[in-house]
């Protein structure tokens, strides 16, 4: 897979402008679907997440999303897809996931978009490590 996908920390908002900004040459596209997914300043056991530190075996990982984005075009009419995930400390409130869906049509565009975000949730090996403060850390449950 050639495509980057993990960034080293958070995901900017100009990233995504970016993104979104260089899809506006491809005139076959009707419609895009984002989903964006941001550290939530979770409380657990009293004490408050202020970032999430993601790891992964990136060879191991790269290879399950580019499993899951074939699957995807194979299944739905998909123009461009696009998913992108954190390494790294990310601060409660940033952006840790990216995923861009582009389809000829609005309704496939929300199916195809779910499919993926719930697929790379479940299946690609990422880790995250809650951070509450200077020193005291746990590994978050994936839900």
């Amino acid at each position: 897979m050639s495509k980057k996908v993990f960034i080293e920390g958070a995901i900017s908002p100009q990233f995504i402008a970016d993104a979104i900004t260089k899809h506006q040459r491809k005139m076959n596209i009707g419609a895009h679907n984002i989903f964006l997914g941001q550290v939530r300043e979770d409380k657990v056991d009293g004490k408050k997440v202020s970032a999430i530190d993601f790891s992964c075996y990136e060879a191991m990982a790269e290879k399950k999303i580019a499993e899951i984005r074939e699957d995807a075009f194979n299944k739905f009419d998909l123009i461009c897809m696009h998913i992108y995930h954190s390494i790294g400390q990310v601060e409660a409130g940033q952006i840790c996931i990216f995923v861009f869906v582009s389809t000829a049509h609005r309704p496939e565009v929300y199916e195809a978009t779910e499919y993926i975000v719930n697929r790379v949730k479940k299946e690609v090996p990422l880790f995250g490590k809650e951070h509450f403060g200077e020193e005291a850390y746990q590994w978050k449950k994936n839900v």
